[in-house]
């Protein structure tokens, strides 16, 4: 019963076979020729044929390393084409879908751009949408059926997750533009005793002005808690109630036609930092870095175009 045999024996094979030289097989696999030598030793010893034999000046192939060398090189070719060769990728084949997980707000500042880009270079592709949970997120970048999270995702700090910084954005005040309080900048006594609206949204953002809030032991008036950000606006502009919110809702609600503004709160709250994050798997991955590429292209302090 044979051996194991050593497939990088293959290699030298195949460089005797085309090149007919101990020496030249070295030169092309890089190594020395005694180690030519050595492996063409065993390879005899393994097939008990001699192989190759001295003619003419040159090393000529016996049938069985005839037979065996061609075999061996389209073997050699197959696994460089299918196995050792990057992968094409064409984002503007047909079926070619990018998922992203945004929260809502998340897609306010991030699909627009995004979809406009992909419309522009890749019309045949689509742009998917997603909110999952942390455990789905998770994996979701792992499996490969999230491409990318953008935006605030402070709990994906396992090392298995990259990240990359693009720009921050920071929280503001809306009110009503005829609301008694006329300041751009609320007072602490403004904030205080004015009425609260308060969103409790699947995004994280909103817990770093909370967590501020109650490390500093400041309460609010809360008249209404709600899971959504796009019906402020209208509460806004009927009521006396102020929300403190992420500044792009704050842009949102001041382009809408609406009769509400923003205003600066009477503290300097943490800022929110917004990244890109993939899982570490996909580091080197073709379709991966061209996402991540037109990603840190499109969003930068910059480019913000939320900034206010």
């Amino acid at each position: 019963m044979r051996g194991h045999f050593d497939l990088n024996l293959l290699r030298v094979l195949v460089a005797l076979y085309e090149e007919s030289s101990v020496t030249r097989a070295a030169a092309r696999l890089h190594i020395s020729q005694p180690a030519v030598s050595q492996a063409l030793t065993r390879l005899r010893a393994y097939w008990g044929d001699s192989l190759f034999v001295r003619s003419d000046g040159a090393m000529q192939p016996t049938p069985r390393a005839h037979s065996a060398a061609r075999a061996a090189r389209d073997w050699l070719n197959r696994v460089a084409d299918d196995v050792l060769a990057t992968p094409a990728f064409d984002p503007r084949s047909g079926g070619f879908v990018a998922t992203f997980a945004l929260s809502d707000v998340g897609e306010m500042v991030f699909l627009p751009r995004i979809l406009a880009y992909f419309r522009r270079h890749f019309p045949r592709a689509t742009v998917h949408s997603v909110t999952p949970s942390l455990r789905e997120l998770e994996r979701g970048l792992e499996s490969g059926d999230i491409d990318l999270a953008v935006g605030y995702f402070p709990d994906l700090d396992k090392s298995t997750f990259l990240r990359q910084a693009l720009f921050t954005h920071h929280f503001v005040c809306v009110l009503r533009k005829d609301h008694p309080v006329r300041s751009r900048k609320l007072s602490l006594r403004q904030f205080l005793d004015m009425e609260h609206a308060v969103v409790k949204a699947e995004g994280r953002s909103q817990e770093i002005f909370e967590r501020y809030l109650q490390k500093r032991k400041i309460v609010r008036n809360v008249a209404l808690l709600t899971p959504h950000f796009l019906s402020l606006p209208a509460i806004l502009a009927r009521s006396d109630l102020v929300a403190t919110v992420p500044h792009a809702i704050g842009v949102y609600c001041e382009t809408t036609g609406v009769n509400v503004r923003a205003a600066l709160p009477p503290f300097d709250v943490p800022s929110i930092p917004l990244m890109q994050h993939w899982h570490r798997r996909y580091q080197n991955d073709p379709r991966s870095r061209l996402l991540r590429g037109l990603i840190r292209e499109l969003f930068s302090s910059e480019t913000d175009e939320w900034r206010m």
